[in-house]
């Protein structure tokens, strides 16, 4: 990446932010208080390493290059606004009456690289991102970033990420290598997660090789249809290979209102309970989701998914996300305000659960 193109990538578009500062999004309704749980960012270290491997290798990361080419301005916008942790990204929240965005690290994050790479590039990360929140400790909170490529390192940055840096919890790009993470080889993870009191995000990314053949035309492989096949495929083996009976304190987070696991309960535990389907896990599948899991409702700004989650899970089991800078704080506020669930449903769902699950105070 040239040094005028890192410049640019850096720079605050003070331009949009006035623009959109002079929109109504200010308007407020009940008064909550808005946390915002999955609002991407990332480091220049992470682009330009990124850079530095796409170009040797384009296939290793499928896609990635529209993101570095110049070629279209709308990716030049979204790493610009993942970079930036002041003016701009500040700027829409305020805008939208969004009081505090939960930073977690863009996908694949640290998962691309090898792995002693992979660790080094966590660190700077989780470094950068506690720095970004003691500079604005009232507007950020973060997940910190793992690589799993290295199971015993990364166990040892969730201690370093909760004990010293104080961020409130773990955000993990999915699968790994193709890997998911019910290989007990990951398992120190879960180990460090529990005992920190760390919650892990799993958040989407492509689908690993064995699965992505099917959804490689039509744009399918990604946000379209991949992501939430991928995240849910990935979830529901965590269940069925019993990572819940052996960590039952372990709590996840996923996003786009639990990427579709939530309408599929009841066939999940009726299909489960067939002589066929071999399993050794101790409860129903819905027992995890309920005991295990919360969602949000990043890019699921929608009424009635909202209001099915919410009945057969619990309102403390949703929380609001915008998923920044893919997501617009503007829009989801104003969906959110004016959603046909209770006050007191909403006040949990703004706020009163990311609070209690990321330990969000003042």
């Amino acid at each position: 990446m040239s040094t005028s193109r890192r410049d640019f990538i850096k720079l605050a578009s003070t331009a949009a932010v006035a623009s959109t500062l002079t929109e109504t999004a200010q308007a407020q309704t009940g008064g909550f208080r808005r946390i915002a749980t999955e609002e991407t960012f990332t480091v220049p270290e992470i682009i330009e390493a990124a850079t530095e491997l796409i170009t040797k290798n384009p296939d290793h990361e499928p896609g990635w290059l529209n993101y570095i080419s110049g070629e279209f301005p709308f990716y030049d916008t979204v790493l610009r606004q993942m970079i930036d942790l002041e003016d701009e990204r500040l700027g829409l929240m305020d805008a939208a009456g969004v009081d505090m965005a939960v930073l977690s690290l863009w996908n694949p994050g640290v998962q691309m690289f090898e792995a002693s790479q992979a660790v080094e590039l966590a660190k700077i990360t989780n470094d950068q991102l506690a720095e970004g929140i003691k500079r604005h400790p009232t507007r950020y909170a973060g997940l910190a970033a793992v690589a799993p490529q290295d199971p015993q390192a990364a166990a040892q940055e969730v201690e370093r990420a909760m004990q010293s840096l104080a961020l409130n919890g773990i955000l993990i790009n999915s699968h790994t290598n193709d890997e998911f993470l019910d290989d007990q080889k990951f398992w120190p993870i879960f180990e460090a997660a529990v005992a920190n009191d760390a919650p892990i995000y799993i958040h989407p990314r492509r689908p690993p090789a064995q699965m992505v053949e099917a959804f490689n035309d039509y744009s399918m492989d990604r946000a379209l249809w991949g992501y939430a096949m991928e995240t849910s495929t990935h979830v529901l083996r965590l269940i069925m290979g019993g990572v819940f009976d052996q960590f039952p304190d372990l709590k996840m987070v996923l996003g786009h209102m639990g990427e579709g696991l939530p309408f599929w309960i009841h066939r999940l535990d009726t299909i489960g309970g067939l002589p066929t389907t071999v399993t050794t896990i101790k409860r129903k599948p819905s027992e995890y989701l309920r005991d295990n899991f919360i969602m949000t409702t990043s890019g699921m700004s929608w009424d009635p998914a909202l209001k099915f989650t919410i009945e057969v899970l619990g309102a403390d089991r949703v929380m609001f996300a915008v998923d920044y800078p893919f997501g617009s704080y503007e829009r989801d506020a104003k969906w959110l305000n004016a959603a046909d669930i209770s006050d007191a449903d909403k006040a949990l769902v703004y706020s009163g659960n990311a609070e209690r699950v990321f330990k969000i105070t003042g």
